[in-house]
């Protein structure tokens, strides 16, 4: 197993969190190139959280393309120890589903998830239900535009910068199995996260 080190936040964690699909060189995509393109190509999920002060990734998971972005979350935060506080949650509208909201509720963090668009008022009295039902009310009140900003939801763009930094590496994987492509983007991860590290000033109190 490749070791992913990460620096500690001096306060509780803001993570924010996104998906992107990563093609492979798998049997479908070999036989597309020697037989032609009814073979079709194949992806992988690549979801990860990263924290918004050391801007360092502090989970990863790789899944196959059918499973949904809303599925992974309770993984993500579960690779965030226990003894490490989570404030809040930022995600995309694609994870405003009672599980997600309840599994940030369970870490005793705040979710800013946009509700979907068209959405509507969830009946069950659940805590996670009343919070979401006021978050309707007060992005059609305000409009996205500026709950958006009331929020600070433009934070999730910096984990859309790690994604694409994750691209750079390649936009492709290069391992034919899964567990290999899990260490593979296990690999990026840990090379980012010590290149993150290394780029941030390092303050020390002076006496």
């Amino acid at each position: 197993d490749i070791t992913i080190s990460y620096q500690k936040s001096r306060d509780g964690l803001h993570l924010l969190v996104d998906s992107t699909g990563l093609k492979f060189l798998g049997e479908g995509e070999w036989k597309c190139k020697k037989h032609g393109s009814e073979y079709r190509r194949q992806w992988r999920k690549l979801h990860i959280a990263i924290e918004a002060e050391t801007l360092q990734i502090r989970a990863v998971q790789l899944t196959t393309n059918n499973v949904s972005d809303s599925q992974v979350l309770e993984d993500l935060l579960s690779q965030v120890p226990l003894d490490e506080r989570i404030d809040s949650v930022y995600t995309d509208g694609a994870y405003d589903t009672k599980h997600c909201r309840q599994v940030i509720l369970n870490r005793d963090a705040h979710a800013v998830i946009p509700p979907r668009k068209n959405a509507k008022p969830w009946k069950d009295q659940q805590v996670r239900s009343i919070e979401r039902n006021e978050l309707l009310k007060t992005v059609k009140l305000l409009g996205r535009s500026l709950w958006k900003k009331w929020s600070g939801y433009h934070r999730r763009s910096l984990v859309e910068t790690k994604m694409h930094c994750i691209k750079l590496l390649g936009d492709k994987l290069t391992a034919r199995s899964f567990p290999s492509q899990v260490n593979e983007i296990h690999a990026r991860v840990a090379v980012l996260n010590k290149f993150t590290e290394l780029g941030r000033p390092h303050t020390q109190v002076v006496t």
